[in-house]
């Protein structure tokens, strides 16, 4: 399925900004063609790859501002992924062990380890444990643990901030995707199975007989658990689903942190107000419903 992807950040600041400097993450991976603009406008953007391989374009703003607008368009395909045998992947265990003896693969094996928004806590290991018994296989534990996220919390837009800890979330039990991804990863992590974040869109599609709505689509997270027999597969926690061709991934990394659409450090401007708009439109015909 190919898609045009368009999506828009107006910063509006209580005072002005004397210069600021800022990072984008909002090129799909993949992309056929990309593009940013950026009102003021910089002397320059310069793009390259980050660690994880992501698309970064950076950039400096010199002059006095009180606004600025970034936005970024793009297309990309995205094909649904091959199935993996959830029932034939190895016993959790075994992975574990794996990273304990070092054989895991590095590319693996680092995102076994606590990064600053998804750490292991006893108390999350004992509450990822009810999907792991002895001897189940790693991705069958994974899909168990993904629909007790999605049915034992809740999705809420006004309960958690961008900086709300995994633990807040986890006594809370209302929050927003990142919240579920970050829950589910820390879950993972403190088994010593390897799990990543994932951002991108999500195409949502409108009700029978509805129009479709501009900006009703949204930037989207959820995360990755690695097995030996399958590589890197997703899942979905917010949605309860394993992402296909209607997830379009932008970035991925240890966890949001990594992964930021938009990171700036700035002098002046005090508080700001922000508005975002997400479009993920279809090119060629939709998709049967």
């Amino acid at each position: 399925m190919k898609y045009r992807v368009r999506h828009e950040t107006r910063y509006q600041y209580e005072d002005q900004v004397s210069v600021s400097h800022h990072i984008l993450r909002l090129t799909p991976r993949g992309a056929l063609h990309s593009a940013i603009e950026v009102t003021p406008r910089p002397p320059e953007l310069i793009g390259h790859k980050d660690y994880f391989g992501n698309a970064v374009v950076s950039f400096n703003l010199l002059e006095p501002h009180d606004k600025m607008a970034v936005v970024s368009t793009s297309e990309v395909e995205v094909n649904a992924p091959q199935p993996a045998s959830f029932a034939l992947s190895p016993a959790w265990e075994t992975v574990t062990w794996g990273v304990a003896d070092g054989v895991m693969d590095i590319g693996a094996c680092q995102f076994v380890f606590d990064s600053s928004r998804a750490k292991a806590r006893p108390e999350l290991k004992e509450y990822a444990s009810k999907s792991f018994p002895p001897g189940q296989p790693i991705l069958e534990g994974v899909w168990d643990l993904t629909h007790r996220i999605h049915e034992d919390f809740r999705f809420d837009t006004k309960a958690t901030e961008v900086s709300t800890p995994v633990e807040t979330f986890f006594e809370k039990k209302r929050g927003v995707c990142q919240d579920f991804s970050h829950l589910q990863i820390a879950c993972l992590r403190s088994l010593g199975l390897p799990a990543r974040y994932v951002s991108g869109y999500l195409r949502t599609l409108p009700p029978p007989g509805r129009p479709r709505l501009v900006g009703a689509d949204a930037s989207h997270a959820w995360c990755s658990a690695w097995s030996p027999s399958a590589g890197w597969v997703d899942f979905d926690p917010t949605n309860d689903c394993l992402p296909s061709d209607g997830h379009i991934t932008v970035a991925w990394g240890r966890d949001y942190s990594d992964v930021s659409p938009i990171y700036g450090v700035l002098r002046g401007g005090a508080s700001h107000t922000l508005d975002v708009g997400v479009d993920v439109m279809p090119i060629g015909p939709e998709p049967a419903v």
